[in-house]
């Protein structure tokens, strides 16, 4: 279950994952997590968003971009009332902190509801990426195949 809860902090999100084990393959692993993040509530999103914390920039990132990046990460958090999340994945890294920037100052645009379901999607993409990511590094679920 720690393995699920890192990837996605919503209990309900992993007891659905861990309750329909085991998995045939890994692409049904993937599609399983993707679903389960469909079909959160109000308040699991809720409490899933809220374990977010900011990615924080890549330690040779200039001091002023380190500046910028905290302060559309208050900007956000101000604004919604939870972290920034999105996932980077396909994003070479050195173009990840102007790719967060730009998110973070468009996304600031958005109505509450807008972003909510905007957040939502990005919050399925990285449980989605970071189980692949523990899987790819050989890490498995206890008791059970994939």
């Amino acid at each position: 279950m720690e393995l699920l809860l890192s990837c996605c902090r919503s209990p309900r999100w992993a007891e659905r994952m861990a309750a329909h084990r085991p998995y045939p393959t890994t692409d049904a692993l993937l599609a399983a997590a993707e679903e389960a993040g469909y079909d959160l509530a109000g308040h699991d999103l809720d409490e899933a968003l809220a374990a977010e914390c900011p990615a924080p920039p890549h330690p040779d990132a200039p001091p002023a971009a380190r500046t910028a990046l905290r302060a559309a990460h208050a900007a956000y958090e101000s604004r919604f009332g939870h972290a920034f999340v999105i996932s980077l994945e396909g994003v070479r890294p050195g173009e990840r902190l102007d790719a967060v920037l730009a998110a973070i100052r468009s996304r600031l645009g958005n109505e509450p509801d807008e972003e909510r379901a905007v957040a939502a999607d990005e919050l399925r993409r990285l449980a989605r990426s970071r189980l692949a990511f523990a899987l790819a590094r050989g890490l498995t679920f206890p008791h059970a195949d994939l």
